[in-house]
């Protein structure tokens, strides 16, 4: 206290110069309309300003959140898509919504790593056993396929993504339903794949749109990307083309696990059927 007051006593001179100037211009603006009414609106817009960037800085730090909700609200709304669903009617001719049941469910899940230079290519993501995520699921983003679930921790899950030596997906040219296997190809190009085993009569084009067939994990029509190249497999019956894929791996942060309802039925009489044979 008492060197506060010394302080004070040194510099009394420039203290009561800032007292009066203060004061006066408390006076003059007060006491003349056109600077009050500039001193109001400088306040104003510097006030405003300095909202402005305090809801911008919120703004970004609620992002995480926002997007969390957004993927959320993403599946939902997957989940009443008519791909979705199958009919339960064999009135074919009959088309009213109360004849489809649910067949895919979809999980919101976030992207917590990932890796897209190596020959066997895997994501980690934050969903496990505790949110109804199960081995051998198909895993999708906004874009496109992304791969199949192939472990499963109560909270984690390891996705063997569509960039790896073993990930095989059937699938289709969009415009004549000619099916062949989608395959990663060995020059590991994170953007490109091989679509394999099409019919010669395919006719394929260049541009032209590669989705899931009904034999795959996913639902059909499901995005795998666009035809890019034909290429020439020798002589037989099927042909091979390169496809640019719809998702860009390295980018990837939420995705939907796939769950078919089916899928444990279709399981467990496809393995009744080998035993018989």
């Amino acid at each position: 206290m008492r060197n506060l007051l010394i302080f004070i006593t040194k510099y009394n001179a420039f203290f009561l110069f800032l007292i009066f100037m203060i004061s006066s211009l408390i006076i003059f603006v007060k006491y003349n309309s056109f600077q009050k009414a500039s001193f109001i609106n400088s306040t104003n817009e510097v006030t405003g300003t300095l909202y402005t960037r305090a809801d911008e800085l919120k703004s970004y730090l609620s992002l995480k959140d926002v997007n969390d909700r957004l993927a959320r609200e993403n599946a939902a709304l997957r989940n009443q898509l008519r791909s979705s669903q199958y009919a339960d009617t064999a009135a074919r001719h009959t088309v009213t919504d109360t004849i489809y049941k649910q067949q895919y469910e979809y999980i919101a899940a976030k992207v917590i790593n990932n890796s897209v230079n190596k020959r066997n290519n895997y994501l980690t993501i934050n969903r496990g056993s505790n949110d109804g995520i199960e081995k051998g699921m198909g895993v999708i983003s906004g874009a496109g396929v992304v791969g199949k679930v192939v472990l499963v921790s109560p909270h984690l899950s390891i996705v063997q993504s569509l960039l790896h030596k073993d990930s095989r997906v059937s699938g289709m040219l969009l415009s004549n339903k000619e099916i062949g296997y989608l395959e990663w190809g060995d020059d590991m190009d994170p953007h490109k794949a091989l679509l394999v085993d099409v019919s010669n009569n395919a006719q394929p084009k260049i541009g032209e749109q590669v989705v899931t067939s009904d034999l795959s994990l996913f639902p059909a029509g499901t995005a795998l990307g666009k035809v890019s190249k034909l290429k020439v497999k020798g002589v037989g019956f099927f042909l091979n083309m390169e496809v640019t894929l719809a998702v860009d791996f390295s980018k990837l942060e939420y995705v939907y696990v796939v769950l078919n309802k089916f899928a444990k039925e279709q399981a467990g009489l496809e393995a009744q059927e080998k035993q018989d044979e």
